[in-house]
């Protein structure tokens, strides 16, 4: 889950952004100035801001600044629409630049090409109701106690976590996690995904699919 920083001074917008992102990928904090925004990112820690740039107490320039100490990438997200200040902004190290008044599917479309450009996506992942999936450590979480699981094992959670709702043939899910051709007589997709659902509680979630293969329900 990434963790988002929206630094406007109008609550409407802001609340309107908070809406559209917050969810099971993306999770919102709001500051309505730049002082409470500088504040609130020395106190925790950001994957990403989508910075005003016309704020009360510290404008966005100077916000921006901070961030890049910090290392956060920031998108501008202002009235202010000039190819000057749309060059400035750039210019000064922002990631992108979203002049107002904007559609919320352009910006969810950005916030995803600068989480992934700047390396910030798909490090954790999470599966309702406790489950945590840490991809750069490979570790997987239940309830927050580890479990463990062996490499194949978990290379099928994480095909089913990044595809839910999908069913997967047999064929695909063993070309993609063993890396070979599907002999179809062979039973290693089904007993490598019964001990993950032993061990993950995920008896009614993961199920079969007739003639087809499995599906995680979420």
């Amino acid at each position: 889950m990434n963790k988002i920083l929206i630094a406007e001074d109008e609550p409407a917008i802001a609340n309107l952004i908070k809406t559209a992102l917050d969810g099971p990928d993306y999770r919102c904090a709001w500051a309505a100035d730049g002082i409470m925004a500088s504040d609130m990112l020395e106190q925790e820690s950001f994957d990403l801001v989508l910075l005003d740039i016309m704020l009360p107490g510290a404008d966005g320039y100077e916000v921006l600044e901070y961030c890049r100490t910090l290392e956060v990438p920031v998108i501008f997200l202002t009235a202010k629409g000039t190819v000057e200040d749309r060059v400035r902004g750039l210019r000064l190290g922002a990631e992108d630049y979203i002049t107002k008044p904007f559609e919320l599917m352009e910006l969810l479309a950005r916030v995803e090409t600068v989480l992934r450009r700047c390396g910030k996506t798909g490090r954790v992942l999470f599966l309702p109701p406790d489950l945590e999936i840490d991809t750069a450590a490979r570790t997987v979480c239940r309830g927050g106690v580890p479990v463990a699981l062996t490499a194949k094992e978990y290379d099928l959670l994480l095909l089913f976590v990044q595809n839910k709702n999908i069913a997967l043939y047999r064929d695909s899910i063993y070309k993609k996690v063993w890396g070979d051709d599907y002999l179809g007589e062979s039973r290693t997709v089904d007993l490598h995904i019964q001990r993950v659902r032993k061990k993950l509680g995920l008896e009614n979630r993961l199920v079969a699919v007739y003639k087809v293969g499995y599906r995680l329900e979420v």
